[in-house]
């Protein structure tokens, strides 16, 4: 809300788990926010908005330290920490004290804020209200480009046979909500992290191929497990069907019938 009042959605959009989460109800827990410039500045400052957000959360009796992260040049991110001392917090919002009194008085929590200043294109624009705390709104991204971002992490992250289980649950509500992912966008995005060469054109064979070849060395045990803190008790019961053949079987619910 505080980026809103500073008209901060007219330069940038949100995006990632913690979009889905406050504007699609994502039934997982995530904190960090990521956001995307509409077009390529790598100059863009997010130090001027630091204290709006101050401000704003101030206002509802949090005391925050807003800093910037600096960044290397070759990086295409800037990054912003919000910082509060947990004990303190913990007791503004009234967590038992059986919670509160293990956390060290000296404890500190963190929100990362990351702006993507080099975002890759071919994308759409969606205008969301948010009801909470007051009416406000957010640009975003449409599903099938926000599918798009998940996709490209279940895809590109370094972790070999490991996972960002995160990923891979968040992959499967898009599907069981019949998203069409758009694989123009897709294709953008691997030929900036290097996935796709910039002659090679991303078919509905090859998107398909390259997840095969992603769950079928994907180490399910490992990725059941890191996921688990993230949910409640109800959905971590949908992590007891996790297996290779069943990701490999969920590509051909995939609506691709755009494509």
């Amino acid at each position: 809300m505080g980026l809103w009042r500073a008209k901060f959605f007219e330069h940038a959009l949100f995006y990632a788990g913690t979009a889905l989460r406050i504007l699609h109800k994502l039934p997982r827990f995530s904190e960090d926010f990521d956001f995307s410039l509409f077009k390529k500045d790598e100059k863009f400052d997010l130090k001027q908005y630091h204290e709006a957000i101050k401000v704003e959360l101030e206002a509802f009796g949090f005391l925050v330290e807003v800093e910037k992260k600096e960044r290397s040049q070759d990086s295409q991110i800037e990054s912003t920490f919000i910082k509060v001392s947990t004990k303190t917090h913990f007791i503004k919002i009234s967590i038992p004290k059986e919670i509160s009194g293990r956390i060290q008085s000296n404890q500190i929590s963190k929100i990362k804020i990351e702006l993507d200043t080099n975002p890759p294109g071919k994308h759409g624009l969606e205008v969301i209200d948010v009801f909470r705390p007051v009416v406000f709104q957010v640009k975003t991204m449409p599903l099938e480009d926000l599918f798009v971002g998940k996709l490209h992490a279940v895809l590109a992250r370094s972790w070999k046979r490991r996972a960002k289980s995160r990923d891979f649950y968040d992959y499967h509500l898009y599907i069981g909500q019949n998203v069409s992912p758009n694989l123009q966008h897709l294709q953008e995005r691997l030929i900036q992290s290097g996935h796709l060469n910039t002659e090679e054109k991303l078919t509905t064979e090859k998107f398909k191929e390259k997840l095969l070849e992603r769950f079928q060395c994907l180490d399910i045990n490992q990725a059941r497990q890191d996921v688990r803190i993230f949910l409640n008790e109800r959905e971590r019961q949908s992590l007891e069907v996790w297996g290779n053949e069943f990701f490999i079987k969920s590509i051909s619910r995939i609506n691709l019938s755009e494509y």
